[in-house]
This record gives structure tokens, C-alpha cells and sequence, in this order.
């Protein structure tokens, strides 16, 4: 293990204070910051240092991407790191949106990149994008559909004529999913600032109070947005530290507000829906998107040693693990295949394994090769373990 310096990304969503707090600096920044990747994603790469200079980490996995990779990561990944870690710190809603499966991003982009009369590329590398987000602050967050015949009672009770064929689309079940999102995402242009003040305006029974807050919060950020009247079809969910929620292809969602880890597979394929000042293509999203409920979106951590749990996922590109140490449990060792990266959150850590070791505080990473083998955590803190999820 290494040192390893990772890169903050503006977006007008982040926070101004969690990543600020957690890195030692200033308080509050001088402006949004809004994640923290580690990883070697073209778009941001971090860096290791190499003569006193820093390196990009696509630059060091060129040199020797055997060691860095290894042959099983190679033959299923090729030549790339598969997973993205980053620190989520939103203080405002994130658009709405979804991303495509494995098929459909390779599909995508073959025909994107090949156009040359495209003004705006929704696939921008044939990689799908999973996410697994850890909640290390209290979290909110819209995650997939819910039973379209809940959300249809919900819609109703604000009492607007016009959205009757929505509800009544919803009252179909899933079946009518499809067309209640269509037609909201279609609202013609010159009416949608009356729908949405129209919601907002409805006096909606006790039991919808949550709903009416979501709706107002959301529109006063984007009047104008059927984003906002779409958000209602969501879960909306409170996560707690150490909860996760699981974002497979085609779910929609948004993340509201919080602080959280997030470990994705490394891609940029986004489809919008709404909530957002960025291109919104709703026929491809609609293509994208899953029309089933997604019943349970949280997932609990799982311990699988004293100290470490951990987040089942069913993919391959990436699994996560979560380390405690304290006066109970003085070091933990995790078995792991691949590169890994580990970040701090609390306290003082000491991540060692078979290439080297790295002493780290709030908000510093390290990373390590294939070859390293078994990686152990030792010290007080909070520390998060990227890497892939071969078994």
C-alpha cells in the first residue's frame, strides 16, 4: 500500500462543509464540493507520487499493469481499473436518473461513436455503472420504483384534474408504469410550471405530509421540471449510517442529501430525467429504464470478521468493505484478489499488505496492487476497502 491523492469534484449540489471537515481544511470551502474520487477513471484520475512528482495512476497501471491489475482482473476487465471510490456529499437534490445495463452501454456507444452528426452523446464508454452507496451520515434518497397503486393514491390526493391519466395509469400497476412516466416527462414545455405550482399548492391529507415537503423542496429548486412530480413514483428513503442502497441498471433515482461512500463501477453513462439543468433525453431513457417496483432498495452490512462487514452486490466489478477498530477490535485482515484502495474516515490507521504499508488519518487513501494478497488494518478508526469482486 501507498499513499494516494484523490480529486474533488465541483458540482453545484455539494457541500460546502463534509469533505472540508473530513480532508482538516477550512470550513466552510470556497465553494460546493460535491465528491471525492479515488480511482483511475479517465475524467479524474488520482495521483501516487514517483520521484517527488505525482503520477497519474492510468500512467503507473501502464507501466505495469500485471502488478497493478493482474492476469484475473485482465481477462475480465482488461487493461483498467473496474471500480470507482468516491465520497458522496450532496446538500442539494441530484438530477433524476438511470444508467444502462452492460448490453445497452456497449450498444449505445457503438452507434454514439460512430455518428458524426451527434450534438450530444449519451454513452460516453460501453461500460454499465452499478452503484452501492454507504450512508456514513444520515441519508435521503429516491431509489426505484414503488407500487405504482400507492403512488397513484398518493397523486390523487393532491387533488389536480389534470393529472387524472396519470393516476389512472398508475391504478393499472406496472403495466401502466411506462405511460405514467411518459406522460409526465412529456408535459408540453409551456404548461409545466402551472401543473407543478399546482401540486405544490395542494392541500394534501396528514398521512402525505413527507410527499408535500419533497414536492416543495424540489420545486423550489425547478419550478418548471415534471422531474419533480416524478420523484413521487420513488421510494424515498432514510438510510442511516451504515445502511447502503443498491442502484442496479435502469432503477431510477436521486440522492436528496447526506454524506455517504459511494463504490460504482467506473463509467460516465448517465440518462436524465429530470431535476436538472443538463440534457434530458426521455426517449432513451425510457428505453433504459425498468418498470418494476424495486421493493427493498437498502441493503444491511453483513460482518464477516470481527471488526469488518461488508455490502453483497451481484456484480463483479467491485465489492466494499467497512472497517471498525477500536479498543475491542485492534486490527482486522481482509482476504482480497485485485487492486484495492482504502480510504479513512476516522482516526488514525495503519493499511498494510505484501507490497508495502501507509499510515493514514481523515480523509487520506492509500492504494495497493494485485500482488499485494491479504490486507491488514491495524490502529483506531474508520476505514473503507474498495476492490473488485472476484471471487
Amino acid at each position: 500500500m501507498e499513499p494516494l491523492h484523490g480529486r474533488i469534484r465541483d458540482y453545484a449540489w455539494g457541500s460546502r462543509t463534509v469533505l472540508a471537515q473530513l480532508q482538516g481544511r477550512p470550513v466552510p470551502s470556497a465553494g460546493p464540493e460535491a465528491e471525492l474520487w479515488l480511482g483511475a477513471h479517465p475524467g479524474d484520475p488520482s495521483t501516487v507520487h514517483r520521484g517527488g512528482a505525482p503520477l497519474s495512476v492510468v500512467d503507473a497501471f501502464a507501466t505495469d499493469p500485471g502488478r497493478w491489475l493482474g492476469a484475473d482482473v485482465i481477462d475480465r476487465f482488461g487493461q483498467r481499473l473496474p471500480f470507482l471510490l468516491k465520497v458522496l456529499a450532496p446538500e442539494a437534490p441530484l438530477s433524476l436518473q438511470a444508467h444502462p445495463d452492460a448490453e445497452q452501454a456497449r450498444a449505445g456507444y457503438a452507434a454514439e461513436v460512430t455518428d458524426p452528426e451527434l450534438t450530444h452523446r449519451n454513452y460516453v464508454d460501453p461500460y454499465h455503472k452499478p452503484e452501492l452507496l454507504v450512508a456514513v451520515s444520515p441519508f435521503q434518497a429516491l431509489c426505484g420504483f414503488r407500487d405504482p397503486k400507492l403512488s397513484a393514491d398518493l397523486i390523487d390526493a393532491f387533488g389536480v384534474p389534470a393529472l387524472d391519466p396519470v393516476v389512472d395509469a398508475l391504478r393499472a400497476g406496472t403495466d401502466g408504469l411506462r405511460e405514467a412516466v411518459r406522460t409526465l416527462l412529456g408535459w408540453p414545455v409551456p404548461d409545466r410550471a402551472a401543473l407543478v405550482a399546482a401540486v405544490v399548492a395542494a392541500d394534501v391529507p396528514e398521512q402525505y405530509a413527507q410527499a408535500g415537503e419533497l414536492v416543495r423542496e424540489l420545486a423550489g429548486r425547478y419550478p418548471a421540471d415534471p422531474g419533480v412530480l416524478v420523484a413521487l413514483l420513488l421510494n424515498h428513503v432514510s438510510l442511516a449510517p451504515g445502511e447502503a442502497i443498491w442502484m442496479p441498471a435502469g432503477n431510477l433515482h436521486a440522492y436528496l442529501y447526506g454524506a455517504g461512500v459511494e463504490i460504482l463501477a467506473a463509467s460516465d453513462n448517465v440518462l436524465r430525467g429530470g431535476l436538472t439543468p443538463k440534457h434530458v433525453d426521455v426517449p432513451e431513457l425510457l428505453r433504459v429504464l425498468r418498470f418494476e417496483v424495486l421493493v427493498d432498495p437498502v441493503v444491511p452490512p453483513v460482518p464477516v470478521a470481527p471488526g469488518v462487514v461488508t455490502w453483497p452486490v451481484p456484480v463483479d466489478d467491485f465489492a466494499l468493505h467497512g472497517v471498525r477498530l477500536g479498543e475491542a477490535v485492534g486490527s482486522a485482515r481482509i482476504a482480497l484478489r485485485g487492486p484495492r484502495i482504502a480510504l479513512c474516515l476516522a482516526g488514525e490507521v495503519t493499511v498494510a499488505d505484501g507490497a508495502g504499508s501507509a499510515r493514514l488519518g481523515p480523509g487520506q487513501s492509500a492504494i495497493g496492487p494485485a500482488d499485494g494478497g491479504p490486507l491488514t488494518v491495524s490502529g483506531s478508526g474508520e476505514v473503507y476497502v474498495a476492490s473488485v469482486g472476484l471471487g
